[in-house]
């Protein structure tokens, strides 16, 4: 069976970009901080998702909606009703991460399919069984921090189907947890759905053409004229820590796993999920077009050939205009 192809769609420009490419599986947010890309003139209203589902499922293919953050004291009203609005409108799956909201998912919605989503930080099969057992989830979306083979072995003892991250941004930290964008800004991305708020950030343009940012009053990085400058966050920023700044923690590429594809397909990954809900649609035009060549290459049967084609297509819409491994080709873990 060929793997999925999940593509992020953050508007629905992007969502059709995403159907015309030839996408299985598009997943969305709606325009609240139920999601973790709640960025401003982004998501999809009750009515815009109503007309997505209908345009997936004229043609065969699915919608998926993304209730990933975690309710704030006071405010679980909203994440019920996003939960009761992806319901109403048809979707195939709720992508959740909070355990009242999958209990409430599995109770009030229990024909609606439940994936639980990166920011639920399931690495084990121990997490996964509890899961499956207490919330029904038919699969996990795994954290971008694991080795191939951590994710090779979890396939074998996982009680659910795996979906792993194929392209986009890294997230360095156990996700679901970090803490830094609420250290500087105020606003954990984890509760309002943003790392590094829109409104916090600040670009300076200095003598020389030289630019930096900021988020809130943090000097974040500083770009020469013609450096690549990606969207800021403080684990991808340069910092002194010895005699000239640098990467400390991560820097900002993109996750590409191409080269992973017969591998992962033996391993028994079901789905792979290219992230950038945040990007506009010609970067999911351009991603979901090479995804689905190398999938259907994939399909044949034929010795797989990694293309100069798809890589060259996909370094240049990646964060920094970098691709790698990430953490799949880490041996020490």
């Amino acid at each position: 069976m060929s793997m999925e192809l999940v593509c992020p769609a953050g508007s629905p420009a992007a969502f059709v970009a995403a159907l015309e490419q030839g996408a299985d599986a598009i997943y969305v947010g709606l325009r609240n901080p139920t999601n973790a890309r709640a960025f401003p003139g982004l998501n999809f209203t009750p009515q815009t998702l109503q007309e997505a589902v209908r345009q997936a499922h004229a043609r065969g293919r699915k919608v998926f909606l993304a209730l990933n953050t975690y309710p704030m004291a006071g405010q679980i009203s909203l994440w019920k009703e996003s939960i009761d609005c992806g319901a109403a409108a048809g979707v195939d799956a709720l992508i959740l991460a909070e355990i009242a909201m999958l209990d409430y998912a599995a109770r009030v919605h229990p024909h609606i399919a439940r994936h639980l989503s990166v920011q639920g930080s399931a690495t084990t099969p121990q997490a996964l069984r509890f899961f499956q057992e207490q919330f029904g989830i038919t699969r996990a979306v795994l954290p971008r921090v694991l080795s191939l083979e951590q994710v090779e072995r979890l396939c074998t003892q996982a009680p659910v189907a795996i979906e792993v991250f194929a392209f986009g941004s890294l997230c360095i930290m156990v996700e679901g947890r970090c803490q830094l964008s609420s250290f500087v800004t105020g606003r954990s991305p984890n509760c309002h759905g943003v790392c590094s708020p829109a409104e916090q950030v600040q670009w300076e343009e200095r003598p020389g053409g030289e630019r930096q940012v900021r988020l809130g009053s943090v000097l974040i990085d500083r770009f020469g004229p013609e450096e690549f400058a990606s969207y800021p966050t403080l684990c991808k920023g340069r910092y002194h820590s010895s005699t000239q700044p640098y990467y400390a923690l991560e820097e900002p590429v993109s996750l590409n796993t191409l080269a992973l594809l017969p591998r992962l397909a033996q391993a028994g990954v079901v789905a792979l999920k290219v992230e950038g809900r945040q990007r506009g649609p010609a970067y999911v035009t351009q991603v979901t077009q090479v995804w689905r060549a190398a999938l259907d290459a994939l399909a044949t049967g034929a010795p797989f050939t990694l293309q100069p084609e798809w890589q060259s297509r996909l370094a240049h819409v990646a964060e920094g205009k970098q691709t790698t491994l990430g953490p799949y080709h880490r041996a020490w873990q």
